[in-house]
């Protein structure tokens, strides 16, 4: 028998793009599957477009997430895991589309050996649908690959089995709101699942200009104060089981901090004097003495003469 998939569905005022996404899945070649959305407080017109879908196709089901829970996708996505009775979960987005061989490789599964299958992803402009981007998953450097960007599966790229997930200790981070797909990913493989790879491209990931990766050019210091507690936690967790992986992290963290402090100088960002004090720290951390002189008098340079941001190149 063909094991049920739960495909977990956060949304938040997508009625606009969610038709979309459930038309994906119902035009699925494989059927076994259970739909869970759960609605993190729309107001606008996403609950009734959904309870369309409720009445066509009883595979569909849709939640409230709870008062008591915290708002954000993280926790409807925890929730969503809660309510599913699949063998195999599948995180995805209210914008994210599946072609519709996607789900073939899971006929005929009942017993297999596999923790994970992992899909490429074709990287799509959200209004003409062109292809930005073929996304690649595999990397013989696993872990270190994915700390720094290399490669990324985002939450909708894996097909996860659910007995794995449940020797989990935590799934998604509802203190995260960026960087928390690749939180979510690195500590599954910290448990080293057994992956499979489908060298296949199978599902468009859709970018919109509203994205958070625009959030973060635009210095959305809330995004950003994520996406590094996202990393200083990894940077914690890599000192038990990978030190060499802990070193490559610090440095790519400081790199970071250097790109958003150089960032808001150019922008005359209020945000400078935070990445700067970030930046020393990490430059202490890492005893870049030189590097540390070069950030002092680019921001004393800059202070002064409105100039100075190249120093940080």
């Amino acid at each position: 028998m063909n094991p049920l998939v739960s495909i977990i569905i956060p949304t938040f005022n997508r009625a606009h793009l969610i038709s979309e996404t459930l038309e994906s899945i119902i035009s699925l070649t494989y059927q076994n599957w259970e739909c869970i959305i759960v609605d993190d407080g729309s107001t606008d017109n996403t609950q009734d477009l959904i309870e369309g879908y409720l009445i066509n196709d009883v595979r569909i089901k849709f939640y409230k997430r709870p008062n008591e829970l915290p708002k954000g996708q993280n926790s409807c996505r925890n929730y969503g895991y809660d309510k599913s009775t699949g063998d195999w979960i599948k995180w995805f987005d209210s914008d994210d589309l599946f072609l519709p061989s996607a789900l073939d490789f899971m006929a005929n599964l009942t017993n297999s050996e596999y923790d994970v299958f992992i899909t490429n992803l074709l990287i799509v402009d959200g209004i003409t649908d062109k292809i930005i981007n073929n996304k690649k998953s595999f990397s013989e450097n696993l872990i270190l690959d994915y700390l720094i960007g290399k490669i990324a599966f985002y939450v909708c790229g894996p097909t996860w089995k659910k007995s794995f997930l449940e020797k989990q200790t935590n799934l998604f981070d509802d203190n995260l709101s960026n960087l928390d797909d690749w939180d979510f990913n690195l500590r599954m493989i910290y448990s080293n699942p057994n992956i499979f790879y489908l060298n296949e491209s199978l599902i468009k990931y859709r970018v919109n200009s509203n994205s958070l990766s625009h959030e973060i050019d635009k210095l959305n210091i809330n995004e950003i104060k994520s996406e590094f507690r996202a990393r200083e936690k990894h940077i914690v967790l890599l000192k038990k089981i990978n030190k060499p992986a802990k070193a490559l992290l610090v440095n790519f963290t400081k790199k970071r901090y250097k790109y958003f402090f150089r960032e808001a100088l150019i922008k005359n960002h209020y945000s400078k004097f935070y990445f700067f004090n970030k930046l020393f720290i990490y430059q202490m951390k890492t005893l870049d003495l030189f590097g540390f002189i070069k950030t002092l008098v680019a921001f004393l340079i800059f202070k002064i003469f409105n100039k100075g941001y190249k120093l940080l190149k």
